[in-house]
């Protein structure tokens, strides 16, 4: 098992994982190479922090599969388990719950009550257990190594490239459409109010040019609206809007999963519905142009 958060996958992630796949167990049997992670974040259970999510559960698994990785567990973190000792921990739960036989981490992994545990305390309780821990370096990226704190900062400031490049993989979110007020169609630009699980990570607030996939089908170029609406519904919450180019679909009730490609502008207040009009025209426009020249996702 390769154990972590391994929230957004990326690369140093992937060198955890890979340790896993392909094994066999020393008696030569074959071990099934599993993914074993938490839920919800630690972080939230000890200190009340919201930890949004780069990958949610549902879509960490088609994320899984490519790698090699054939089951995803997620042990429930409760406030019993953190009091758990190191020792018991690995005991208890990997060893006499999850049949661990090989175990993989990262070298800043911690465990344990109060984070007493570390990936070398982790090699010698292994060690003790007849289970073979494998410590994996990190992975550094120039002055910074890679770490899911570094997506979330690029994400949060509209820096969708950099986010790719760290996720090496396009970054994507989901939801089900849901009714609207109508107010996109009143302005001549119906859009599909989208409802987002709310333990996601989404980028920083503004309108981007994106593609749409509906129900799973071939992508199709949007523009997006992330955030209020400070012109026509100043007190209207943050909500996340698409905008088909050139497409008019019935949506409510369907799942779109959104791309977003670039980030055209940041969220402003107009004069007016005419000048959000003239806007939303520009932004359309200028989204399309974006989107042919980007590649097409597969």
């Amino acid at each position: 098992m390769a154990l972590g958060s391994f929230d957004g996958l990326h690369r140093g992630h992937r060198r955890v994982i890979a340790a896993v796949t392909g094994s066999s167990s020393p008696v030569g049997g074959p071990l099934v190479p599993t993914v074993v992670s938490f839920w919800p974040h630690p972080r939230e259970v000890l200190y009340g922090d919201s930890r949004l999510r780069l990958d949610l559960p549902g879509e960490k698994l088609s994320l899984l599969e490519p790698l090699g990785i054939d089951q995803l567990v997620l042990v429930p973190f409760s406030a019993a388990l953190a009091q758990l000792s190191p020792e018991a921990f690995v005991q208890r739960v990997l060893v006499d719950q999850l049949q661990a036989g090989q175990i993989a981490v990262g070298e800043n992994f911690r465990f344990g009550a109060g984070r007493r545990g570390d990936a070398a305390a982790l090699g010698q309780i292994g060690q003790e257990l007849g289970v073979v821990v494998t410590v994996v370096p990190m992975l550094w990226d120039g002055p910074e190594r890679f770490s899911s704190s570094r997506i979330r900062r690029a994400l949060a400031s509209g820096e969708l490239a950099e986010a790719a490049r760290l996720l090496e993989r396009p970054y994507r979110f989901s939801g089900q459409v849901v009714q609207g007020r109508q107010l996109g169609r009143q302005l001549g630009w119906p859009t599909a109010n989208l409802q987002v699980d709310g333990r996601k990570f989404l980028p920083l607030e503004g309108v981007y040019a994106a593609w749409t996939r509906v129900n799973g089908a071939e992508p199709l170029a949007a523009v997006m609206n992330l955030g209020p609406q400070p012109t026509v519904d100043p007190l209207a919450p943050s909500a996340v809007e698409v905008h088909l180019l050139g497409r008019s679909l019935e949506l409510v009730g369907a799942e779109l999963q959104v791309e977003p490609v670039a980030l055209l502008r940041h969220q402003q207040t107009f004069s007016g519905l005419e000048a959000l009009q003239a806007q939303i025209g520009a932004d359309a426009q200028r989204a399309q142009a974006v989107l042919d020249a980007a590649p097409r996702p597969g």
